[in-house]
């Protein structure tokens, strides 16, 4: 299935859409940038106007130039993320796979930190309801108690899919949009000298001059965390939608920071001694309903992250980076998927960081460290991408890429200072990109020592075997699995399997080979008769997000050829054939285990061995591609990497004589 070019049309329903799909992340982020920023720290105009004034120009500059112009055209027909990039730019640049693991594995901590922050950032504002404020005091049990059930109740629910609720996300982002609008609007209104922070004079002041100036970027970053997330989520609306839209929701979110900021200075008093400024622009009549409001716009973008995180997944398993896992497809709304383990990871990681750090104000600047890494990531891939695929001058590339990077760099080293006291988090998102590493080269080293052989050279002996019929039938149609790109030529040891290992006479011998295809929705195929009726391969080209259920795939491509006459799927037994019986279809799957005869270097023995153990609690190639376990047998075939060494075992009694 190929991009649909109409995604990439500006209609009424693609900006809604964007609203509550593309923004989720990004437009929380007015609950909690403001009170990073000024914390207890003593309210002045320079801290103020200059904290505004760096959320402004990094909206402009690392979200609008650099996401919204730059990278959503680095589009894998029509879809975004770091894999749809890497996949663009993996044959330039052999080593590009080491910023996509990263970027990856810090955008699986995004999905973990993300709907924490955002939820307990909404409730604590209960805080500031008048008969709620003795309990729900951030970090009280029960704030910590209401934010783990509705973390668990959004993780319920993905099992049933979003279609239903999903029409809801628009409109529900447009209260909230128009909301942060109006009450910055108020505010600015009241108090227009807030206006002069949109000068990047203050935010270099406030650089070079406020002490400690520079630290502050760890709260202004917060403003743009979700400009990533809104680069994986590029597929739902198309480009233009997004770009689109973005003038609405930019005003929305500088109005909302400069009314904070009108606040602030004006009405703030000396420090903000626990209070909030999102919450002190709100009226005491409208705090609940702006609570409410809140907390359904941070449950939306919680849904977002988590269900970027399963595509983020699906495609890692695609590209070899993560051992297969089930996938479930809960709805027919193109590419939504549900994968439980992944579910069930995202769930624990988001309650264990709740009942840890309690509050929102205790994630900042762990979720800026990892969100930075993703970004950073994504800007080197970009880099290759502008410079190999579009062709830009280099110099025009190490310019535009300077820029960025000094942002990104200064935003890393302002976010790592607590992130040094939080070093078990970051020990598990660590976890995450050894995993993904050690399956990629695993991997690698493992296809590297396939033994593929000419099919040329055995279609007699395989054409003999199925005339033989001394040797009893294993099947009608014998379908084996191959990773061969070369239509003509098969594993060894898929040849070890028909002809030696146990000879398996069939009347048509099938090799079926998928393609993973670098666009996201291929669904096509080929077929190639190598001998007259007997020996046939099946490519299946792919998209990396279409779970390949080969048994329904390969029955639709019989039928194909039934009806255009190509091909005979009436049983070969003839007490059957004239019942009208169908054919049987047996598939033969061979999984390799680790020879003892190998002798490795300490670090690939090490790395292999720890491939094979995590692979026994991934999915089977039969559940992985859709096979029927009546009709599947399964082979173990020993894997040997290295030739042994001779051994020097002497015979005494020497080779003459009879064996008694």
């Amino acid at each position: 299935m190929s991009f649909d070019p109409r995604q990439q049309r500006v209609t009424a329903a693609g900006l809604l859409v964007a609203l509550g799909i593309i923004y989720g992340d990004i437009g929380t982020s007015p609950l909690y940038v403001m009170k990073s920023i000024l914390g207890e720290r003593p309210i002045d105009e320079l801290l103020v106007l200059g904290g505004i004034s760096c959320v402004a120009w990094t909206l402009t500059i690392q979200t609008t130039i650099k996401y919204i112009f730059l990278t959503l055209r680095a589009d894998n027909r029509g879809e975004g993320g770091i894999f749809s990039l890497y996949a663009l730019v993996r044959r330039y640049a052999w080593w590009a796979f080491i910023p996509a693991t990263i970027g990856a594995s810090t955008m699986m901590a995004d999905g973990i930190i993300t709907p924490p922050i955002s939820v307990s950032s909404a409730v604590e504002g209960l805080v500031n309801v008048r008969g709620l404020d003795r309990w729900f005091e951030p970090g009280s049990n029960v704030t910590v108690a209401v934010v783990v059930v509705i973390l668990s109740g959004i993780f319920i629910f993905q099992r049933f899919g979003t279609k239903v609720v999903g029409t809801a996300f628009g409109p529900v982002m447009g209260v909230w949009f128009s909301m942060l609008l109006v009450l910055g609007l108020v505010a600015v209104v009241e108090h227009p000298d807030i206006l002069r922070a949109l000068s990047p004079h203050y935010a270099i002041k406030l650089l070079t001059e406020y002490p400690q100036g520079f630290w502050l970027l760890g709260g202004v970053f917060l403003c743009t965390t979700g400009a990533e997330a809104l680069y994986s989520d590029l597929g739902h609306v198309g480009r233009k939608n997004i770009q689109s839209s973005w003038g609405f929701v930019k005003l929305a979110l500088l109005m909302n920071y400069l009314g904070q900021g009108a606040w602030a200075l004006h009405e703030g008093g000396e420090v903000l001694n626990g209070r909030n400024p999102f919450y002190a622009l709100m009226p005491d009549w409208f705090l609940l309903t702006g609570v409410i409001i809140a907390t359904l716009a941070t449950i939306i973008a919680s849904q977002a992250v988590i269900t970027g995180s399963f595509t983020l997944i699906s495609e890692a398993i695609s590209m070899n980076f993560w051992p297969r896992v089930k996938i479930k497809f809960p709805s027919d709304v193109r590419g939504q998927i549900y994968i439980p383990s992944i579910n069930l990871m995202l769930w624990v990681g988001c309650v264990a960081i709740m009942l840890t750090f309690r509050q929102s104000s205790e994630l900042e600047h762990i979720y800026g460290f990892f969100i930075t890494l993703t970004m950073g990531m994504t800007t080197i891939l970009m880099g290759i991408w502008l410079r190999y695929v579009r062709h830009w001058p280099w110099l025009l590339v190490v310019a535009i890429l300077a820029v960025f990077a000094t942002m990104e760099i200064s935003f890393l080293v302002a976010n790592s200072v607590k992130v040094i006291h939080r070093l078990s988090f970051v020990l598990v998102v660590l976890g995450l990109l050894n995993l993904m590493l050690m399956w990629y080269k695993a991997r690698k080293i493992t296809n590297r020592y396939l033994d593929f052989r000419n099919l040329e050279d055995h279609a007699s002996v395989i054409t003999e075997l199925s005339k033989d019929r001394d040797v009893p039938k294993f099947a009608t149609h014998l379908v084996y699995l191959t990773k061969a790109n070369s239509p003509m030529e098969v594993e060894r040891k898929i040849l070890d399997s028909i002809l030696r290992r146990r000879p398996k006479r069939a009347d048509v011998y099938w090799f079926i080979h998928v393609n993973w295809t670098d666009e996201p929705y291929t669904m096509e195929y080929r077929v190639k008769e190598l001998v007259h009726d007997k020996v046939i391969r099946v490519d299946f080209n792919l998209g990396f997000r279409v779970q390949p259920r080969i048994n329904m795939l390969f029955k639709h491509v019989l039928q194909e050829l039934v009806e255009c006459h190509q091909f005979d799927f009436s049983s070969k037994y003839e007490s059957l054939r004239k019942h009208d019986f169908a054919a049987d279809i047996r598939y033969v799957l061979m999984e390799r285990f680790l020879s003892v005869e190998n002798e490795l270097s300490v670090a690939d023995d090490i790395l292999l061995d720890t491939y094979f153990f995590i692979k026994r609690f991934a999915l089977s190639d039969q559940t992985a591609f859709g096979l029927d376990h009546t009709d599947t047998v399964v082979e173990y075939v020993p894997m040997v990497l290295t030739e042994p060494t001779p051994v020097p075992l002497k015979r005494l009694d020497g080779p003459s004589g009879p064996v008694h």
